[in-house]
């Protein structure tokens, strides 16, 4: 029984570090290997850009597991959110995430909130920069989780320090 442990708990740790050594390798022919810079996105709808730019920093607080700035920068959103027309449902997710300090409830509700940001920022005519689409297969108990990130190096905000580099990017959003 203790084996089967072991390798069972082997084969979690190595399939997050198998995850980012596939997202180093992928290069983009057009692009040079950007995996320590952060891209400067333009997004020509000025509302979805600070939709987005309150997104990201909800994001950096939950990768460094700050609930407080969390719920600060939350309710930001919420308010970016409402202030555009349809974004209602996903405003009150950002305002569940501004009603609570428990980091745990923060990060179960920010997997809905990216679900509903992923498909609204593709929707999003992009000027300039790349957006990174990143999962996560550990995050929500093995369901796992996908963000949005600046940056194509992974910083996981579903782990923070815990497991800062598990995941993957799997889409680039960038200008046609």
């Amino acid at each position: 029984m203790k084996k089967i442990f072991g390798i069972a708990i082997l084969t979690v740790l190595m399939a997050c570090n198998q995850a980012e050594k596939k997202s180093d390798e992928k290069t983009d022919s057009t692009t040079t290997k950007t995996s320590d810079k952060t891209s400067t996105v333009v997004i020509e709808d000025e509302k979805k850009a600070k939709i987005f730019a309150d997104y990201v920093q909800l994001k950096n607080a939950l990768v460094e597991s700050d609930s407080a700035e969390a719920q600060k920068l939350a309710s930001a959103l919420q308010k970016s959110l409402t202030d555009y027309e349809g974004c209602e449902t996903t405003a009150s997710i950002a305002e569940k995430i501004a009603g609570t300090n428990n980091l745990e409830f923060q990060r179960k509700d920010f997997t809905a909130l990216s679900m509903d940001l992923i498909a609204f920022i593709k929707s999003s005519p992009i000027k300039s920069g790349v957006i990174y689409v990143q999962h996560c297969p550990m995050a929500n108990k093995g369901d796992g989780g996908d963000w949005l990130s600046t940056e194509k190096e992974i910083k996981n905000p579903y782990y923070g320090s815990e497991m800062l580099e598990c995941g993957r990017v799997t889409e680039e959003i960038k200008k046609i």
